[in-house]
């Protein structure tokens, strides 16, 4: 009698310890973050490995959904509805290498079932075997996939009522999916989305970002990602090299990325790229802001059939001008006026020209270009969030609690 007073929730699950810089945790705390600013009753679980999982009360009551820590609201920029459920992961979790020390396993098959089972009303997971475990213990499930994998779907999984809806953000996954065996008509594709705290304008603090990174240059261009080859920084780099009266500067990457990168422009002897790691959340908004232009270089080949456009919606947000590469998850923007200038990817030179192109064409408006602002506004978290909850079975959807 006691669980059934309980109250159930939206639960979201990653597999990843937090706070992570990595694109694809910044898109689950975001995409839970904004079931949450829904007025749904939304707890992001995931594995802890700290001195508290160490704890015999943590470990006696794993699942106690909380606040989230500041360090992760800073991080983030979570709003102040979303809840956290930090689970306990001692030693030898991770450190022994069997399936039983596994915190895939010790989440799906221990902490799933008797503890937070009866307090779910839907999960919402990118891992696989997460979403098994909620739909043999009988728990209606989301399942986010945006890789291509080359394995089959377990039919008696996604045939299965409970099996709610997949969701992608590429259709070339959406396509490789249904290869696999997931039904089309359970499966969608949906974009990522921007925080809303973005759409916050912050001329000061951009001014000072201008201030701090022009180094005597009239124009700034700004990148924000992964530091990654196939991301084409190796080609921003070329870029910056053709464009000397022009400060380049790029924000992301861990440590050794970053070392690597300013190595590189080093070697090529282009000193008019600055490499700043990552920014924290709520210092990003007045970055973009800061900007003549935002690149969004990116190189041909696998990882251009797949990679999503989660930073494109940063960028609209700030209303500044974008250059982008042509690749697949970018080609349906191309008939609109979202992107300021296209070209080919791999492409230094051509990269360029796009960039003198659109400095000529869209001289720096402190309070952005609205056309930008306003094209974005259908693509925040919290419209994702209420689309995917609507191919949810009514009964099945938590409720609006706010």
């Amino acid at each position: 009698m006691k669980n059934a007073t309980l109250k159930k929730h939206y639960n979201f699950f990653i597999i990843d310890e937090l706070p992570k810089p990595e694109a694809h945790v910044v898109q689950s705390v975001n995409a839970a973050n904004a079931a949450a600013n829904l007025g749904i009753s939304t707890v992001l679980a995931y594995p802890y490995k700290g001195l508290a999982s160490f704890n015999p009360v943590n470990l006696a009551y794993p699942f106690r959904p909380k606040k989230p820590p500041a360090e992760f609201v800073t991080y983030y920029n979570f709003q102040d509805k979303l809840k956290v459920a930090p689970l306990p992961m001692p030693w030898p979790i991770d450190h022994i290498k069997s399936k039983f020390t596994d915190s895939n396993t010790v989440a799906t098959k221990y902490y799933f079932p008797f503890h937070i089972l009866s307090r779910t009303k839907l999960v919402h997971a990118w891992n696989w075997n997460f979403v098994k475990a909620a739909i043999k213990n009988g728990v209606p499930v989301i399942y986010e996939h945006h890789h291509h994998e080359d394995k089959q779907f377990e039919p008696e999984i996604v045939n299965h009522p409970l099996f709610q809806v997949a969701v992608t953000v590429a259709d070339t996954v959406r396509e490789s999916m249904i290869q696999h065996g997931m039904p089309p008509e359970k499966l969608i594709k949906l974009h990522n989305g921007y925080n809303h705290s973005f759409m916050v304008r912050q001329p000061e603090k951009a001014a000072e970002w201008r201030k701090k990174l022009l180094q005597g240059r009239l124009h700034l261009v700004v990148y924000s990602g992964a530091l990654q080859n196939f991301k084409g920084i190796d080609v921003l780099i070329d870029v910056a090299g053709q464009m000397p009266n022009i400060q380049f500067v790029c924000a992301g990457g861990n440590t050794k990325e970053v070392a690597h990168y300013q190595q590189l422009a080093q070697e090529k002897q282009v000193n008019n790229i600055t490499f700043l790691g990552y920014i924290l959340h709520k210092d990003l908004p007045s970055l973009l802001q800061a900007a003549d232009i935002l690149a969004h270089p990116h190189c041909s080949g696998y990882a251009a059939t797949f990679t999503s456009p989660m930073k494109l919606f940063d960028y609209l947000t700030s209303g500044n001008p974008i250059v982008a590469t042509e690749i697949p998850s970018l080609m349906e923007f191309k008939n609109t006026k979202a992107i300021a200038a296209w070209c080919e990817p791999d492409n230094p030179s051509k990269f360029a020209q796009a960039v003198a192109q659109v400095l000529e064409t869209h001289p720096r408006k402190i309070e952005g270009y609205q056309d930008s602002i306003n094209f974005v506004k259908q693509f925040s978290w919290e419209n994702r969030a209420a689309k995917i909850l609507s191919y949810v079975n009514e009964s099945f959807r938590p409720p609006i609690l706010a």
